[in-house]
């Protein structure tokens, strides 16, 4: 029989009434990131998506690397399918683990049976398979305690399955279950594991990118959208709003005090990055604020700045250390592009000495001679929207 993915799901099993739209939402999901790689019948039974190619043109392999970014998925694993035989389970585990065998110095069988009308027990089936396997690989002793390889047999209810060890999943839970957020988004490294980090809780992601040209270059803004596009590996397409933002910075060198520069301009983004979102039925933002990290992230700071804003602000990056920021940009793909040296517009009119405790009285105040509505409706004039997807060419 051909090999198939089995899918072990996560948190989504502790869901009670609402396990079924958790459930259809990742099976959507699960069906969508499988059409580049051929006809695959994708199905959920007993906590498990099952991902099955319905020919020979399937590209499995292909299809096998796509599900580990699959939010939802714990777990992953390429099996192959028999008959509820004991002779058939023991003919697939030689036929397609016995390779792993004859590399392993010790090994066990560990057997799952959710099919209970099976006559025999998971102990029993495992003894029984394990005998049989160290018969026929005397130089791989059995170790049930430690074993350098462990044959894994599951008793389903249309089938039997046959697989080694699991490789980890995305974890999280099915993007589209927790609404709509929308992420500023930098070409830093910290914004796009901030967009990752939420995506990974079921949120769908739209993005506002600022862009000051000529102060930055299209090289600049074709960064990010490479960045954006990285971060669709795991959560699928998404609209990236790019906006033309010179006008506002030049008004704020021209008008404000040079200290109070980066908190007017985050103010500004804030507000309009705030309807964007509400235009487009996003429920948040998201930013890659991190305490502390630079002036405008001090408590005072970021509450000015998130003053001009009503809906959530969410930073889940907030607490860590950079390290921990930069292990996961490079686990997710995005550091080596967040480090080329293309500037975005927060480098644009940075302050010697930026105020680092403002309060909001005195932020609103160095920013008076500023006609904010005018500039900021004539910055969403300017929103150009650009769809990515993961299997677009890359930028750079």
């Amino acid at each position: 029989m051909k090999e198939i993915l089995l899918l072990k799901l996560g948190e989504i099993v502790l869901k009670g009434a609402n396990k079924r739209q958790f459930e259809d939402k990742l099976r959507q999901n699960v069906r969508r990131r499988m059409k580049p790689y051929g006809n695959f019948d994708v199905y959920i039974m007993q906590s498990t998506v099952y991902v099955e190619p319905e020919d020979e043109l399937a590209d499995v392999d292909g299809a096998w690397e796509a599900c580990h970014s699959i939010f939802g998925v714990v777990k992953l694993c390429r099996c192959r399918p028999c008959e509820k035989d004991m002779e058939a389970i023991y003919q697939a585990v030689e036929a397609y683990l016995g390779d792993d065998l004859e590399c392993a110095e010790s090994f066990k069988v560990e057997t799952k049976r959710s099919d209970k009308v099976f006559p025999l027990q998971s102990i029993a089936i495992s003894q029984e398979i394990g005998g049989r396997l160290a018969e026929a690989h005397p130089a791989c002793r059995v170790d049930v305690h430690n074993p350098a390889y462990t044959v894994f047999v599951e008793i389903r209810d249309l089938a039997a399955y046959v697989h080694g060890p699991a490789e980890p999943g995305a974890g999280g839970l099915p993007t589209g279950v927790g609404g709509r957020a929308m992420c500023l988004l930098s070409g830093g490294i910290d914004s796009p594991v901030a967009a990752y980090m939420i995506a990974k809780r079921g949120v769908e992601v739209e993005c506002v990118h600022f862009f000051s040209y000529p102060y930055t270059s299209q090289l600049a803004k074709d960064k990010v959208l490479e960045l954006a596009r990285l971060v669709t590996r795991f959560c699928g397409r998404m609209t990236v709003n790019v906006v033309g933002f010179t006008k506002i910075q030049e008004a704020i060198r021209d008008n404000c005090p040079e200290e109070y520069f980066t908190l007017i301009m985050r103010r500004f983004m804030m507000e309009i990055a705030q309807r964007i979102a509400k235009q487009d039925g996003c429920g948040a933002l998201i930013t890659g604020e991190n305490l502390g990290q630079v002036a405008s992230q001090t408590m005072q700071a970021m509450a000015a700045t998130g003053a001009v804003v009503d809906i959530p602000i969410f930073m889940p990056l907030i607490g860590m250390d950079k390290e921990e920021i930069v292990t996961i940009a490079r686990k997710i793909g995005t550091l080596e592009t967040s480090i080329l040296p293309y500037e975005d517009c927060c480098t644009v009119f940075t302050p010697k000495h930026p105020k680092t405790k403002p309060n909001l009285g005195q932020v609103e105040h160095a920013e008076r001679k500023l006609n904010r509505e005018a500039l900021i409706a004539e910055a969403l004039e300017s929103v150009e929207k650009i769809t990515v997807k993961y299997h677009d060419d890359p930028l750079l």
